[in-house]
């Protein structure tokens, strides 16, 4: 691999700039993370692109917004427009937990450290560069401003929030997946015409001021949703509004989406139609160092890089819809895949690299076995208003081989650098259960579970059933948790036959709508039942766009718009979480209590057996308080002890 030099990557000061021979710039990106110039990282995307159009671009990465604000005039204005992300994660994501405690470290800053990016990053960069140049348009995208582009419900704040058009006072928002509109954009700049008339590009929204023209495109049709002032107002249609927005937003012909906010009028024009091959992969092909700007190179390893350093993104996009999860609201429902060659031309790339030991960390996506998956007939799919196309069933019209998959693997690791390459993005174990998975060819399906257990798997196995109750399984659109058993007697039949000593990490959540306190302690039995004992477990955090959180804040299910409870207070999620935790003696008395009295000894006696002397068997109470799932041997082996 060549040697870097500073000019390889987009300049970030002045400098950088002239070392260009730049005099001016066109467009300035802004943005809440460290610059990492990789394929990753959305801001050094929106970079390259803009660059391949012939643009003179340059980031200034984590502003201060502590001192005099200098790092926001350090490049004067730019020609066309400043561009603003909060960055890969939403910020109250990245500075907060799920109980609202801050975080210790910022995974996309060097060193971990915390401080470098602030609450609502989009809103304060954008409000600043209104404030310095009240004339430059300025353009948001990014996960923050793409998921709080409607009223939304604020977690954080415990608020309803308008379109982050309006707190923001940005011209123009840019939602999903930027490559599409930002080539509209630019191509339209470049013919002449101005930023305020880039009304009709897809996958954007803006605000219009009453009186002002409603910008005329023939192709689409329109629909109103309940203004902010009337979900403030009342949070059941707050609650039916989110059924339009979900469904449009996964429609591959939509409608255009009207809101009234204050005096003005919110436009979120429809998305453009999934990503072409070609378009992923010329995407994939820019011309990225994959490394950290050199500026970092004394302040410590950016900890969000060194996890994906060696890891290779082969989809976007997911048709899971779980209602708990934001990744199709901002990547689509329908897949994008790259081709083989395109990733096969990353994998040498990363194969090259200095320090590449021989192992690659991921082939995934946002769920590793979706590549190349799309409906048979097209035109099934061009009508679809499903959020879902496995929930509550896999649709007939899916094709779901795993064959092309399953190929690619073998394909990357026939690379001769390659010693390994492991699966770390998670699977969805249910499309490899044949009872689920009706119209799959079950032979394929265990080529594929094979193949990623005996090659791609280092030790664990992590799956994500995230519960065992059925009715809080249907809201969070995952299937029933008797797959999960399907799965397991699969993969356990696999690791005896090939003799691989495989642990299945099953991955939970607590606290989420519908779930109950009984609930929790089903799942702690269930699992215990199955020898798994749970190492951690997700607290469900609820986050712009996602029914989940619609449900959180108005009570109402958007689909039905019937009530539905969520666990609140801090006693409920507490008590809720200490059940994933019945192996521990500070919670023991506490789960023989509550179960007492709501009359469920069957569940006591599961989780906590009268018969079992904890203390008498030293060897019996260290294999119950290891912190790993027991493999089958330690079962059996427990199980032989308890007899005796």
């Amino acid at each position: 691999m060549k040697m870097n030099k500073l000019s390889d990557w987009l300049p970030t000061t002045s400098k950088e700039v002239k070392l260009r021979g730049w005099e001016e710039l066109d467009v300035i990106l802004f943005s809440g993370d460290a610059y990492v110039d990789h394929p990753a990282f959305g801001h050094a995307v929106v970079g390259r692109i803009l660059e391949s159009y012939g643009l003179k671009v340059a980031i200034i990465p984590q502003p201060s917004v502590h001192d005099n604000l200098q790092d926001f005039t350090k490049l004067g204005k730019p020609k066309m427009f400043f561009a603003v992300t909060g960055g890969c994660m939403d910020p109250m994501v990245s500075n907060y937990t799920a109980s609202k405690r801050r975080r210790d470290k910022d995974a996309y800053t060097p060193n971990g450290d915390k401080g470098f990016r602030p609450d609502y990053a989009t809103t304060v960069y954008t409000k600043i560069l209104k404030q310095k140049f009240p004339d430059v348009p300025v353009l948001i995208g990014g996960i923050e401003a793409s998921l709080r582009r409607v009223t939304h419900y604020d977690y954080w704040s415990d608020t309803l929030k308008p379109t982050i058009l309006e707190d923001s006072k940005a011209d123009l928002l840019v939602y999903g997946m930027g490559e599409q509109p930002l080539r509209e954009i630019v191509t339209l700049l470049q013919k002449g015409v101005p930023f305020s008339s880039l009304t009709t590009i897809k996958q954007t929204a803006f605000l219009l001021n009453i009186g002002e023209n409603i910008p005329k495109n023939k192709n689409w049709n329109d629909v109103t949703i309940h203004s902010h002032e009337v979900c403030l107002k009342d949070k059941k249609l707050f609650a039916s509004n989110f059924k339009v927005i979900e469904q449009e937003s996964n429609k591959l012909f939509a409608d255009r989406i009207f809101q009234g906010v204050g005096d003005k009028t919110l436009v979120i024009n429809p998305p453009f139609e999934t990503m072409t091959e070609a378009e992923i992969d010329a995407s994939f092909d820019l011309p990225f160092t994959r490394l950290p700007h050199p500026k970092y190179n004394k302040r410590g390893a950016i900890p969000a890089f060194e996890m994906i350093k060696f890891s290779i993104n082969i989809h976007r996009g997911c048709f899971g819809g779980c209602s708990f999860c934001t990744i199709s609201a901002h990547q689509g429902k329908f897949i994008a895949s790259r081709s083989q060659e395109s990733i096969l031309k990353e994998v040498d790339q990363v194969a090259n690299m200095p320090d590449f030991k021989g192992y690659l960390s991921d082939i995934g996506g946002p769920s590793a076995n979706m590549y190349k998956m799309k409906g048979k007939v097209q035109e099934i799919c061009d009508k679809c208003v499903s959020p879902s196309c496995i929930s509550p069933v896999i649709c007939h019209n899916l094709d779901t081989s795993h064959k092309p998959l399953t190929e690619l693997y073998q394909a990357v690791d026939k690379h001769p650098k390659i010693k390994k390459s492991f699966i770390g993005s998670g699977i969805r174990h249910d499309m490899l259960v044949p009872e689920f998975n009706k119209k799959a060819d079950p032979k394929e399906l265990d080529a594929y579970t094979e193949e990623v257990m005996t090659k791609h798997v280092s030790g664990r196995l992590k799956v994500a059933p995230e519960h065992t109750s059925d009715p809080v399984l249907k809201l969070m659109r995952k299937p029933s948790f008797s797959y999960f058993h399907k799965f397991k007697e699969r993969f356990d039949k696999i690791n005896i036959r090939k003799k691989l000593n495989l642990q299945l990490i099953p991955y939970f959540i607590s606290n989420h709508p519908a779930c109950e306190v009984e609930d929790m302690a089903n799942l702690a039995a269930e699992t215990k039942d199955m020898g798994f004992q749970l190492e951690q477990v997700q607290g469900f955090t609820p986050t712009p766009m996602t029914v989940a959180t619609v449900i959180y804040y108005s009570g109402y299910h958007p689909y039905t718009l019937k009530p539905t409870r969520t666990p609140k207070s801090k006693k409920e999620k507490d008590d809720q979480h200490r059940f994933f935790f019945w192996y521990k003696k500070e919670n023991q008395q506490w789960i023989r209590n509550t179960l007492t009295k709501v009359g469920r000894t069957d569940l006591l006696n599961k989780l906590i057996p009268s018969t079992v002397s904890w203390k008498k068997n030293k060897e019996v109470k260290d294999t119950f308080n290891d912190a790993v799932p027991f493999t089958s041997r330690k079962k059996k082996k427990f199980n032989k002890k308890r007899k005796r």
